[in-house]
Parts: structure tokens; sequence; C-alpha cells
């Protein structure tokens, strides 16, 4: 049986999918009550207390662990989710880290991931980690503007990154969770190529088919829209790297190709998937 946290958002839903399509035994977990796949059980755990996901790990060999705002939850000890996981005898362990923490490695989160990293290498299990850069799914901060007013509001409109599908996330931690080839790796995930707000705005208007127009903020602008629903901190931290990446975050990885054989899918394509989000 294989645990998934994060089991309702973009990563995963689709990994949830694919394990139960594997013909996996899958136990989905989350914050909140969700639908799931037919055959997949559901629990609801917050893992900012780690004895909460205990009964969920019951039984399992593998955990897909996927902290998010978790990584800010006060007091929360990381760590101990990586030993309540080798104590309930889960064989393998595979971790969504970030890029930031090898591009850019001493901002708060990202030494609290690099702390789970190394307890992760250090518990005993087998483990693979994966580090994204930017996802494809933060374009739908835009979703609302766009259904409102066909406008995309964003700071920094020709400096981009690569950034990936989170699909594609999902379809390398599976094949992490099932092949045993895929211990001890470290993968950096990354899109097909480097992407602008504005030429993502132009994918976004070509999947309507109709005008977008983009309208680029100034940085204490975007802060302010931000800050709405993430710390300072972070929105600063996030503004940093969108607003002047390093060579390292501007790189386009192999490793998607490395693992599933095919390239990473570009954001047009996402943006495809998603229309619906922007009608």
């Amino acid at each position: 049986m294989i645990v998934v946290t994060g089991a309702t958002g973009n990563i995963g839903r689709p990994l949830t999918q694919a394990l139960a399509e594997a013909g996996r035994q899958v136990t989905a977990v989350s914050r909140h009550t969700a639908a799931v796949p037919n055959g997949v059980r559901h629990m609801v755990a917050d893992l900012a207390e780690p004895a909460g996901l205990k009964p969920a790990l019951a039984g399992a060999e593998a955990l897909f662990l996927l902290l998010s705002g978790d990584l800010h939850a006060h007091g929360a000890s990381h760590a101990d989710l990586i030993a309540e996981a080798a104590g309930s005898g889960v064989r393998r362990v595979v971790l969504l880290s970030t890029l930031g923490v090898a591009t850019r490695p001493f901002g708060s989160t990202r030494i609290a991931m690099r702390e789970l990293e190394d307890a992760l290498r250090e518990s005993g299990v087998e483990w693979a980690i994966l580090r994204p850069g930017g996802f494809a799914s933060n374009a739908l901060w835009w979703a609302e503007s766009v259904r409102a007013q066909r406008v995309v509001a964003a700071p920094f409109g020709d400096v981009g990154v690569p950034v990936i599908d989170p699909a594609d996330i999902a379809a390398v931690a599976a094949a992490c969770l099932l092949d045993d080839r895929h211990s001890g790796g470290v993968y950096e995930l990354t899109g097909p190529e480097v992407i602008t707000p504005r030429r993502q705005a132009e994918a976004i208007a070509t999947a309507l088919g109709s005008p977008v127009r983009f309208h680029e903020l100034t940085r204490d602008e975007a802060k302010a829209a931000m800050t709405q629903s993430m710390p300072a901190e972070l929105a600063d931290d996030t503004l940093d790297i969108i607003g002047s990446p390093n060579p390292a975050e501007l790189r386009v990885s192999p490793d998607v190709q490395r693992v599933l054989g095919r390239a990473p899918r570009p954001f047009a394509d996402w943006a495809a998937r998603n229309v619906a989000a922007f009608r």
C-alpha cells in the first residue's frame, strides 16, 4: 500500500490516480474530506501534527511526502514525519522538496526543507527526492482576473523560468514510488523551456480562443496581492526568484526525460488541459 499526502492537490490528485491505475492500493491523505478515485482509501490528517499520520501509515510500504504549507506551521517538527514513517515499517519515502534547496539554500523555508532531506537520508529507509522549480499551475492565481476581465496581472512580465507541469511531477513521483531503480535519486524537475508571464498569458489566450491582455504589476503591487495568502517573507522570497532568477534557476533540467523517457510538457499543454479554470 502507498500513502499519498497532499492527495487532493495539483500533484497528489494525478499521482493518486496513476498509482490506482497501476493496480496499487492507495491511501490518499488530505486535511479535509475529499472525493478520491474508486478503490482509493481516504484519510484526513494534518501533517503539522506527525502523530496524526500514524493511522494512515499502518501497513504502508511507501509514502509520498508533500508538506506545502505545513512547512510554515508553528512548532511543526518535520523530521518526526520521517521517523513516524520509518517506525511504521514504511520501506520507501519520496519527498517533494524544492529546487531552491540547491539554488538559494539560505531562506528559512529552504533551510527547513534541507533539514528534512537530511533526515530522510539518515532514516534508514529507501528514498528519492524531487526538487521542482516553478509550477505551471501558479498561473491559476490569474484565473479570476482572466475570467472577469481577460487580464493577466503579474510582475516581471519579460522575466521567465522553466515552469513545470504538476502532472509531470506526479508522473516522476509515481516512477520513484514504483521502481527500485530510482532509490537514492535526487531529481531536479523543470519544464522544457524558459517562459515569461507575458508568454504564459499568450498561451492562455490561445487555449481560450480569445485575447488576454497582460498588465505588468510593480513589485510592491505584486507583494500586496501575495501577502493576502502567504507570509510577507515568503512573498519577498518568491519575488526575488521570479524577478531575478539565477543561472541555476534558468537551467532546463534533463531529469524528467531521464525518469520518464519523454520530454516534460510545455506550459501550453497545461493551459489547454486547464482552460476551464479561465473561462
